[in-house]
């Protein structure tokens, strides 16, 4: 792990995959849970970690840059369930990219299951792995300029659904009625860092 002060109580961990990220979020988590671990907020990212309102940095950094990310625990609660029709324009492109029939497309992506490892860009979005890596995707060469809530997308390692509208460059395999962000409930996200997500089909596959 390499450590980054950020600020005055802050500190930015990199780490070298995805995977440890989580890992990494996970136990630092647990830390807090059982008191061990005084901190205002821990952010994951694609390979990072952000502790925010530590109450002493320095003790932590030099305990962290000592330290190799731990095992990741063992997955709790059941998985969320999202119904999904896969519907979306980009299906064949994908299907082309896998080398693999469009129904296959449906078959693999609903067999999988997922870990939110992050969330951002929109509020409710989670960045969902699971995939092997023989499966990533480009984003699209042209972005559109709007792509409606619920849509189900697939980006390099990850998928997604977006929460709202919004434009967007990722591939879309189909389409979800699911509420990924309500202001009204508690929490207001469905899917948090850590989640299980499978899809399930709806309608013909």
């Amino acid at each position: 792990m390499t450590v980054h002060p950020v600020g005055d109580d802050a500190l930015l961990v990199e780490v070298g995959s995805g995977g440890q990220a989580q890992a990494l979020h996970a136990e630092l988590r647990r830390r807090r849970a059982e008191g061990s671990l005084t901190v205002r907020e821990i952010v994951p990212a694609a390979r990072t970690v952000l502790l925010d309102g530590l109450d002493d940095p320095a003790r932590l950094a030099a305990e962290l840059a000592a330290a190799v990310v731990p095992p990741a625990p063992p997955r709790a609660r059941a998985a969320i369930e999202l119904p999904v029709r896969y519907d979306g324009p980009d299906l064949a492109v994908v299907a082309a990219h896998w080398r693999v029939p469009e129904r296959e497309v449906a078959r693999i992506h609903a067999g999988t299951e997922f870990t939110v490892a992050f969330c951002g860009f929109a509020p409710g979005f989670g960045y969902l792995t699971g995939l092997p890596t023989r499966y990533d995707v480009p984003r699209r060469a042209t972005p559109r300029t709007a792509v409606p809530a619920g849509a189900v997308a697939l980006a390099g390692p990850y998928t997604g659904v977006y929460p709202r509208s919004s434009p967007g460059g990722w591939q879309l395999i189909g389409t979800t009625e699911a509420v990924l962000w309500d202001h009204a409930r508690v929490p207001a996200a469905l899917l948090a860092p850590g989640t299980r997500v499978r899809f399930v089909p709806v309608g013909d596959v």
